[in-house]
């Protein structure tokens, strides 16, 4: 292989990681709420910090979990935000009662 078709490879699977990260929305969080972000999708898992109210926050996929009733009803789906750290999608105004983004893997 020559040292062209490496820096081929290099420059495309570049590419690709950008457009991923093209694709993420950022999405409020419920009005006046602190929002305990958690190290897995469910209450059993630890806090790892707080959001301040008015945060927004990406949503890179989403995955079943700890039912949870807030402001925008009842569900079990929860929202991976940054690296091993989810928050409930019961808080998190998207628009939708359902899945807005990929499935965790």
């Amino acid at each position: 292989m020559s040292v062209d078709r490496v820096e081929e490879a290099a420059g495309a699977e570049e590419i690709e990681a950008l457009s991923a990260t093209a694709s993420v929305r950022y999405y409020s969080i419920a009005p006046g709420i602190r929002l305990n972000v958690r190290n897995g999708p469910g209450t059993n898992f630890s806090v790892v910090r707080v959001l301040p109210e008015g945060s927004k926050v990406p949503i890179y996929c989403q995955t079943p979990g700890t039912n949870v009733s807030g402001p925008y009803g009842t569900s079990n789906i929860w929202d991976n935000i940054s690296n091993g750290q989810y928050v409930s999608d019961a808080y998190v105004q998207t628009g939708s009662d359902g899945y807005v983004a990929d499935r965790c893997g």
